[in-house]
Parts: C-alpha cells; sequence; structure tokens
C-alpha cells in the first residue's frame, strides 16, 4: 500500500540522520583520546548531534470547512486501523488547531487547552511551558473505538452567551457571519478547547513528522499563533480544496493570506484537490471523467498562481475506504498514491538537503579547527627538531646560546600574552555593551511599555502608532548590535594580524556573523501585521481593536523568541571567535615551554641529544597519523552526508 512505501521513505530519512549522526559521535570520541577537544569543540558537537537527533518534519493541512482535510489525514496516516479515527464529517469537524507528534518521554494523550484562556493575552506558545494548564486525556492505542472516542473530544462545542463570545474574541457584532451563527436563545456555539496536542507513536510521528491539523479561515484569522509561528515554520502545507465546488472566495482568501504569501512557488507548497469522486459520473467515460479532472486542476492552478504540477487530485473518502478493505483498484482510481509520493519526493529530499548542508558546513568548519592545532603542532616539534639537530657536534657554548635565544622568545610571547589579557578585558566590555542592544530585560520592558499604550488607547490609530514603533525599536536594537558586531570583529581582526607577525601564529580570520536573519523575521512579523490590520477598514473596529492587542501578544511572544535566540547565537559566536586565539596561544606557550626544556635537558646532560631527537621523532609521527585519522574522519562524514541510497530511493520511485 502506498501509506507503507511513506513510512519506508521516511524511516530511510531518519535512518541516514541517525549515520551522520554516529559518525559525528565517533569523531567525538576520537578527540577526546588524542586530547584535542575543548569545552567549545565540544559544545558545539554536541549541539550538531542534538539537532540532529531532534529534527522535526512540519507538516500542515489547511482548508476552509467541509474540504475533506480531516478525512485526508485519515486516508493517508490512520488507514491501519480499519476505521476512521479523525471525525470526519460535513460542515465543521476540526475546531481547534491540533498538533499530531510522538515525544517517547511522555504517555500517549491528548492535551486540550480550555478555550477560557483566549480571555487572556497569553500565546498558547506560552501555555505549553505550564502544562497544569491543559486538560489532558489518556489515548489507549491498541483500541481504534477509544481512539475514536477520544478524538471526538477535540471537537467538543459548548453554547455561550454572546458577550462571554467576544470576551474570547470568537465573535464581533460588526461582522455578518458572526451574527447569523446566534442563535434564537441569543447564544452562539463556540468551541470547547482552543488548541489541541496529540502525542501519538505512529509510525510515520516516531520518525520525527509533525502534522499540524488547522481549522478553518475564521480561527486562522482569529489565532495569530498559527499566521505568525504555525505555518510558517511547517516544511510543507498542504491546501485542500474540493472538487465539488472548485475554488471559492475564501479558499483565495486563505491561500493569500496565509499560505501564498509564503513562497508558493517553492517545495514544499501542495495543493490538494480532493473530493474527485463527486466527479465520477457513470453517463459518462473515463476519458470524459479525466478531461474534467484535468480542467480543474488548470483552473485551481491558475487561480493560485502555481504550476498544475503542483495540484494533487485524490479522493480521500474512497483511498480510506481502498485501504480498509484492500482494494487496490479503488486506491488506484482515489489516486491517493501520487499525492503520498509527491509527500516523499518534494518534502523529505528538500527537508535532507537543509540538514546536509548545515551539518556539512559545521563540521567542515570544526574539523578546519582541528587540523589547523595539529598542522601548528607538527610546525612546532619540526621547528624543534630542525634546532636539535643543529646543535650536532656543538659545544656547550652553542647549546647556552640556543637557551638563551629561546628564553628571550618566551619572554617576548610572555609579554605579547600581556596585551592579550588586555584584549580580553577590552573583548569582555564590548560584549557587555553588545548584550546590553540584545538584553532580554530591556526587551521585556519595551513590550510592558506598548502593552500599556495599547491599554490605555481609546483609538485604533493609536494601537498602529504603537505597534509602529515596537517594530521601530526592535530592529533599531538588532541594527545596533550589528553595528557592536562589526566593531568586535575588526578588533579581533587587528589582534589576530598582530599576533601571527609578532610570534609567527597561522594567519586566522575571525568567523564573520550576520544579524540579517533577525531582520528578515522582525520584517516578516511586521509585513503579515500589516497585512491583517493595518488597513482604514480595520483600525475602525473596536472589535479588532480587541484582536490587535492579541495579535500583539503573539508578535511580542515571537519577537522575544527572536532576541533568545540572537542572544544564544551571538554567545556561541563570541567564543567561537576567541577559541582560535586562545588555542594557538596554548598551543605556541605549549611548544616555548618544550623548545626550552629540552634545550635545558640537554644542557644538563640529562637527556641525550638523539634521545631528545627520537622523541620529536615519534611525536611528528604520531601527528601524521592524528592527521590521516581526521582525513578518514572527513572521507567518513561525507559518504554519511551524501549516502546516494536516499536518493537512489526517490529517483527509483520517480521512474
Amino acid at each position: 500500500m502506498p501509506t507503507d512505501n511513506l513510512i519506508a521513505d521516511f524511516e530511510a530519512y531518519s535512518g541516514w540522520r541517525t549515520g551522520v549522526s554516529q559518525s559525528i559521535g565517533t569523531f567525538q570520541k576520537w578527540l577526546g583520546e588524542q586530547d584535542l577537544g575543548d569545552a567549545q569543540i565540544d559544545m558545539r558537537i554536541q549541539h550538531l548531534i542534538d539537532r540532529l537527533r531532534e529534527d522535526k518534519l512540519n507538516v500542515a493541512f489547511v482548508a476552509e470547512f467541509s474540504r475533506g482535510k480531516s478525512e485526508l489525514i485519515n486516508a493517508i496516516f490512520f488507514s491501519n486501523y480499519g476505521q476512521r479515527i479523525l471525525p470526519s464529517s460535513a460542515g465543521r469537524t476540526t475546531m481547534c488547531p491540533t498538533e499530531l507528534m510522538y515525544d517517547p518521554t511522555r504517555p500517549s494523550s491528548i492535551q486540550l487547552l480550555p478555550i477560557e484562556t483566549r480571555a487572556t493575552d497569553t500565546t498558547t506558545s506560552e501555555y505549553k511551558r505550564y502544562p497544569e494548564e491543559w486538560t489532558v486525556i489518556p489515548l489507549d492505542v491498541d483500541s481504534a473505538e477509544a481512539m475514536q472516542a477520544a478524538f471526538l473530544q477535540v471537537g467538543e462545542t459548548r453554547k455561550v452567551s454572546v458577550e462571554e463570545a467576544t470576551r474570547f474574541g470568537l465573535y464581533h457584532a460588526e461582522n455578518p457571519d458572526d451574527q447569523l451563527a446566534v442563535g434564537r436563545d441569543g447564544e452562539i456555539e463556540i468551541p470547547c478547547w482552543r488548541h489541541a496536542i496529540i502525542n501519538f507513536p505512529h509510525p510515520l510521528l516516531k520518525q520525527g513528522l509533525v502534522i499540524l491539523d488547522t481549522p478553518g479561515l475564521n480561527a486562522i484569522g482569529t489565532e495569530p499563533e498559527l499566521t505568525l509561528n504555525l505555518l510558517p515554520n511547517a516544511h510543507a502545507i498542504l491546501f485542500i480544496l474540493a472538487a465539488d465546488t472548485g475554488v471559492t472566495k475564501s479558499d483565495i482568501d486563505v491561500w493569500r493570506n496565509h499560505i501564498g504569501n509564503q513562497s508558493a512557488r517553492s517545495r514544499g507548497r501542495v495543493v490538494v484537490l480532493n473530493k474527485i469522486d463527486g466527479l465520477w459520473d457513470p453517463l459518462k467515460t473515463d476519458g470524459e471523467i479525466d478531461a474534467e479532472i484535468d480542467k480543474q486542476i488548470r483552473t485551481s492552478a491558475e487561480l493560485l498562481g502555481l504550476k498544475t504540477s503542483q495540484v494533487f487530485p485524490v479522493s480521500a473518502q474512497k483511498a480510506l475506504v481502498a485501504k480498509i478493505n484492500e482494494d487496490r483498484p479503488l486506491l488506484e482510481k482515489s489516486q491517493i498514491g501520487k499525492l503520498e509520493r509527491a509527500l516523499s519526493d518534494e518534502l523529505i529530499p528538500s527537508k535532507q538537503d537543509i540538514v546536509r548542508d548545515s551539518t556539512q558546513n559545521e563540521v567542515e568548519d570544526i574539523v578546519s579547527g582541528v587540523r589547523q592545532i595539529l598542522n601548528s603542532r607538527k610546525s612546532g616539534i619540526v621547528e624543534q627538531l630542525q634546532e636539535l639537530k643543529g646543535l650536532r657536534g656543538k659545544n656547550q657554548d652553542v647549546i647556552e646560546h640556543m637557551m638563551d635565544k629561546v628564553k628571550q622568545e618566551k619572554e617576548h610571547f610572555e609579554r605579547g600574552l600581556q596585551r592579550f589579557q588586555a584584549l580580553r578585558s577590552v573583548f569582555s566590555q564590548q560584549t557587555n555593551i553588545l548584550f546590553g542592544f540584545l538584553g532580554m530585560d530591556n526587551l521585556r520592558a519595551e513590550i510592558n511599555k506598548i502593552r500599556e499604550e495599547m491599554e490605555s488607547s481609546m483609538f485604533s490609530a493609536g494601537l498602529t502608532d504603537a505597534m509602529n514603533r515596537f517594530f521601530k525599536e526592535t530592529n533599531g536594537s538588532i541594527a545596533r548590535s550589528a553595528e557592536q558586531i562589526a566593531e568586535i570583529q575588526s578588533m579581533m581582526s587587528g589582534m589576530y594580524k598582530k599576533f601571527s607577525e609578532e610570534h609567527g601564529l597561522s594567519q586566522v580570520s575571525p568567523t564573520p556573523f550576520s544579524t540579517l536573519k533577525y531582520h528578515k523575521e522582525i520584517a516578516r512579523l511586521e509585513r503579515s501585521y500589516k497585512e491583517h490590520f493595518n488597513t482604514l477598514g480595520n483600525i475602525i473596529s473596536t472589535g479588532k481593536n480587541t484582536l490587535t492587542r492579541k495579535f500583539f501578544e503573539t508578535i511580542a511572544s515571537r519577537v522575544v523568541y527572536v532576541f533568545e535566540v540572537a542572544n544564544r547565537d551571538v554567545e556561541n559566536w563570541l567564543k567561537t571567535i576567541m577559541s582560535p586565539m586562545e588555542t594557538q596561544v596554548r598551543e605556541h606557550q605549549l611548544q616555548l615551554r618544550r623548545r626550552l626544556e629540552s634545550v635545558k635537558r640537554i644542557h644538563r646532560a640529562t637527556d641525550t641529544l638523539e634521545d631528545r631527537i627520537a622523541e620529536l621523532e615519534q611525536m611528528e609521527a604520531k601527528v601524521n597519523e592524528q592527521l590521516g585519522q581526521l582525513d578518514q574522519f572527513m572521507k567518513a562524514a561525507y559518504q554519511a552526508l551524501n549516502d546516494d541510497s536516499l536518493n537512489e530511493r526517490f529517483s527509483a520511485n520517480a521512474a
């Protein structure tokens, strides 16, 4: 069955990732055995291994109501249970954003965030830090009936007064659609839950797949977490249309506002034309039916600005039935296999490319640093050998002269170390200034200030001014930090050059650092805000003012995350920029001590000249061996990173 192939492809990707991680782990162990590691290298390698282990593939399913989205998820992921697991019926079934994932450290369960939390401005991301705020339902994965009953609770609703729905931001008096939702009793039906997280040991979820099942247009519009965090961070988005309705105005609105503006023509954006079984007409020939489906594909692609190759016609309902009944002709007719193959061929290789490139760059940088240490060590040994071999047949006066020369070099280097320590002091001062610009306390103070201004503002224009000032301030902080980073880099470049010229150390250029990605993320948030709220039609609405404040809290939460990442990245960069200098200083200091000690021993006749030369030759041979082993590791790492078996697998699938 096609789903089995999809699982096998994900398992192959997971196996590739494990192989790369094991290769890096072997390198880490070798560094420890050879006394070549340090705290900075260990931290970088461990971070790399952790990143590979925790790698996730996020796939979002997005659609308006009644497009068959839940049924599509059932057909792709849950057919092996022999029945429908996710509720699927006409109308609204997915009432709140739902994440399906697997965390082996937690029991199988459904976590539900009560809708009452919408009365606060706290984001769902923030609530994830407080498990006691969630309702937990155990999940019996061995019983399809029990799972089905548990999943039904995700879509529970209840009736509340218009006032309460307004307080939760689920009713706006000026919205005609909301007015129609009010019953004769003056109450309105709302979902019981704001967000759901399902921890479930499905084979694909075990491999790191995370599925996001989203509600319809209104929920996307009123829960900023979807727009700002979950959808932009998805590696693939499946946008579901219905063949029996075609592309409606609301479909186009969802696409343009939430998907199409996020690199729609790039890999990872897939449109599913569902319910093609509605076009299966026994009074038409197969050719006529295929022509009608092709027409729907062309029309959908044109309206959404896509290639026809990005639109996949399927019948999710018939695919589910076919898989449960093992009806291969019906399964083929449902065309679900082409969509599942696209998920494998598009999502997995593109994700592998991203992981491969970032891992390879990091590994190459670490290996380059280790190679530099070994080459420096080898150069020192060769220099000592030349000195000692030059002493053959010489008298004590020559040996004393050599000893004085080495002492002078050592004293000269130690004077340079004083400047190095002074540099460290200045470096520390400069880093304090840098972290001042990226300070979390200052950021939170600015957020509180903007929040107070928004609370006291009676008009939407005031809210807009506050939001615009917030974006300006955060961008300004990042820009000032970029200037400080450039100053630190310039200072370190000068010191690297000076030490190289004075003491013969290897010329090293400090690793560059760019703040561009933080500016881009802030710009994306600002663009999203303006697209949704900075129009005349939006700012005249009191209800939208409430929504703007909620939107601000989500933006503020995301900006805090951006600054946390920036602080962590800058801290790692500062360690990286000092590490080559510290390593070279340490190695050079060690070599000078060895040279001086060697000449002293020969002068005191505690060692013979030939014994010392033999010892150094052994040390040189060991370093050469280590360099060879380093080359072997890089060869093994490249083989693991560029394993052709996955590419061959996908090429065979395509064929």
